[in-house]
């Protein structure tokens, strides 16, 4: 077992007797210089710096290389140890599983810290926290319900397969709570029956290590602590280390932020209706390009998410209700079904009994009322459109009213129409001076017919 010194890291406990008073009766110069060497590790121990990244929203590719990176970081650096402060609602398997994987073969100490007040570590998240060296959490936090959630299959799969999944996750926890000395049942039964935990709880089950209100009292209790690694046993002297943040690159906050569910709901909206723009204006060209980014980028995220197929088929569905509303002008019938199937598509997009992991209907409504209140309005302009008389063209004619210049008979006069003079012809005969209106248009004629009072 190692034990280093606060003051002198490079002492480690368990050296023999014969060493030390070899060590006394080295000559004046060599003490000089064992001195010089003393301090000079002591100033680069003191130097050493404790790394502390956040990990903020779902285990995505993007959270999922975040934490690995700043594992690397952290060994790289030979940090006394890393604290990664956690809030998730879950997240991708797959992304989960990497995380965990360089927390196990990190050769610095890793704690897991649910904070600040009101965090969880749920799903994936509890994975995470437990496989950390040390699991600490914040008052008013909770962990667990660690359930796999089918992803991209609607959250449906038979019951085979359903069984085979969670005894995989069952045991996957199992394994990384005995790996870590914590509570093995309490581990299996948040996968097969969703169960969480307080802080206190938690604690008191030896699910978590300690609870802290925050990161300096966590840091105050970690300080003296021994930590098993893979190979060694060391000892956490961590006072008066500097603290350094590991900020996420914009790229993985870009990534993180469109996994979001309400972004990628919103995103795949986007999508849909630049398309529609596209194709109802061919050539507009900017529509179409921000209409397929947008969907490229909703089904990125739709890969870290449990989408349903029938909520993705049902908006797909409304936009089509649509179009046809628009084109056929059923006097918006079809726009009442579109309002309909978009509503209920946006509900069932995301299919999963955590309220983190689907559409807001904060966001739900408004996108959907303005969705609706886009096409009406197309719709209703549509149909205006097919009432009003053509304003160009020979048929613009058709109903206008003008003056017989002279006398309008079968076989033929001339009547002042539209500010023009016309060839005109009635089945009766019209006096020179009566008002006549436009009824027919054949070539440069007109028929008229007279009008009475």
């Amino acid at each position: 077992m190692r034990r280093f010194s606060p003051v002198y890291p490079f002492i480690v406990e368990g050296e023999s007797h014969r060493s030390m008073e070899k060590m006394r009766r080295l000559p004046g110069s060599q003490w000089l210089w064992l001195t010089l060497m003393a301090m000079g590790l002591a100033s680069w121990a003191c130097g050493q710096k404790i790394y502390i990244a956040r990990m903020e929203g779902p285990i995505s590719p993007a959270s999922a290389r975040f934490l690995s990176e700043a594992v690397e970081k952290a060994n790289h650096h030979r940090s006394p140890c890393l604290v990664i402060m956690l809030d998730t609602p879950g997240g991708l398997d797959e992304s989960m599983r990497q995380v965990i994987k360089h927390f196990m073969s990190s050769r610095v100490p890793v704690v897991a810290y649910v904070a600040p007040q009101g965090s969880r570590a749920a799903s994936a998240g509890a994975f995470i926290t437990l496989s950390a060296h040390v699991a600490a959490m914040a008052p008013g936090t909770s962990i667990g319900a660690a359930h796999p959630v089918s992803i991209g299959q609607g959250g449906k799969v038979d019951s085979t397969m359903a069984d085979k999944v969670t005894n995989d996750a069952a045991a996957y926890i199992r394994s990384i709570a005995e790996k870590r000395g914590r509570n093995i049942a309490w581990a299996d039964s948040a996968v097969r029956h969703s169960v969480s935990l307080s802080e206190t709880e938690a604690l008191k089950r030896k699910v978590i290590d300690l609870v802290a209100p925050d990161l300096e009292s966590l840091l105050d209790s970690l300080e003296g602590r021994r930590v098993i690694l893979e190979k060694d046993t060391v000892t956490l002297w961590l006072r008066g280390r500097e603290r350094v943040e590991i900020e996420m690159s914009w790229r993985d906050r870009f990534l993180a932020t469109i996994a979001n569910p309400n972004i990628a709901y919103i995103l795949f909206m986007i999508g849909l209706l630049g398309l529609y723009f596209e194709f109802s204006n061919p050539g507009a060209v900017l529509p179409g390009v921000v209409g397929a980014i947008s969907l490229i980028l909703a089904f990125f995220a739709f890969q870290t998410l449990p989408v349903n197929v029938a909520g993705v088929l049902l908006i797909i569905l409304s936009i089509v209700l649509f179009i046809l509303d628009a084109k056929a002008a059923t006097h918006g019938i079809l726009s009442i079904g579109g309002v309909i199937a978009m509503f209920l598509g946006s509900v069932m997009l995301f299919k999963t009994p955590d309220p983190a992991l689907r559409v807001s209907l904060q966001v739900i409504i408004p996108v959907v009322l303005v969705c609706a209140a886009f096409f009406i309005i197309g719709v209703w302009l549509s149909i205006r459109a097919l009432r009003n008389r053509p304003a160009v063209g020979d048929k613009s004619l058709l109903g206008q009213e003008g003056d017989a210049r002279t006398e309008i008979t079968r076989d033929g006069g001339s009547a002042f129409v539209a500010g023009a003079h016309w060839t005109a012809w009635s089945d009766s005969a019209i006096p020179q001076g009566a008002k006549v209106r436009v009824i027919a248009i054949k070539g440069m004629r007109i028929k008229v017919e007279e009008l009475r009072d």
